[in-house]
C-alpha cells in the first residue's frame, strides 16, 4: 500500500510505503513484538546523492543492511564511512547520524528500528512535509509542529541555534494560531523519555 498521507496513528496497515517525492522511499514491512520493545522492519530505496539530514533518535536503535549500492554514513563529528552489499551499520539510540547514497545507482537497504514508538507517524509526516515543500527541508509549519511535539524523541542536531531557539518556536506558535495543526488531530502522544 502506497500513500502520501500520514498513516492512522492508532494502527498502520503493513506494508506501508512512503515517498518524499525527492528520491527517498521507505517501506515499513511490519512489527515484530519483542519483550524489550517492538522491532519495526523496514526497507528503503534512495536515489544517488540523497539521504536524510543529520538526525538523532533519542529512544531508538536503527540498523541498515545494504542489499544493493553504496551507503555512505557519518556519525556527528566523525569521518565518513562506507558500506556495500552485505554490510550492516548500527546507529545506537542517542547517536546523531546521517546516511546517503554514495553510488551512481539506487541504494537499497533492509533494516529495523527498535523500539518502534512513533516513528511510522513521524517519518510519514516528515516525508509528506517534504513533498509539500518540494525540498529536503520539510514545509516549515509541519516541521515546527513535529520537532516541537516530538522533541524528546527526535532531533536535527545541525540546526543553527537561532533556528532552534527562535524560528521553530515562533513558527510553531504562528501555526497553532493559524489552525495549521488540525490535520494532526489524533497524532500519537510523544513517548516519555
Amino acid at each position: 500500500m502506497k500513500t502520501n498521507l500520514p498513516p492512522s496513528p492508532a494502527s498502520p496497515t503493513y506494508p506501508l510505503t512512503i515517498d518524499n517525492g525527492l528520491g527517498e522511499q521507505l517501506t515499513f514491512l511490519g512489527v515484530q513484538p519483542e519483550p524489550d520493545g517492538d522491532r519495526l522492519l523496514v526497507e528503503n530505496t534512495v536515489a544517488p546523492g540523497l539521504g536524510p539530514l543529520m538526525h538523532t533518535h533519542w529512544l531508538q536503535d536503527e540498523s541498515l543492511t545494504v542489499v544493493r549500492g553504496r551507503l555512505a554514513y557519518q556519525v556527528l563529528g566523525q569521518p565518513t564511512q562506507y558500506a556495500g552489499p552485505g554490510d550492516t551499520v548500527l546507529f545506537a539510540r542517542g547517536t546523531p547520524h546521517r546516511f546517503w547514497n554514495a553510488g551512481p545507482d539506487p541504494l537499497h537497504c533492509h533494516g529495523w528500528i527498535k523500539p518502534a514508538h512513533t516513528i511510522v507517524f513521524f517519518l510519514s509526516a516528515i516525508y509528506q512535509a517534504q513533498r509539500k515543500s518540494g525540498r529536503l527541508q520539510p514545509e516549515a509549519f509541519d516541521a515546527a509542529y513535529l520537532l516541537t511535539r516530538y522533541a524528546r524523541e527526535y532531533d536535527l542536531p545541525e540546526l543553527p541555534r537561532l533556528v532552534r531557539q527562535v524560528v521553530i518556536p515562533t513558527t510553531y506558535l504562528a501555526g497553532k494560531l493559524l489552525g495549521k495543526y488540525r490535520k494532526f488531530a489524533g497524532a500519537p502522544a510523544p513517548v516519555a523519555a
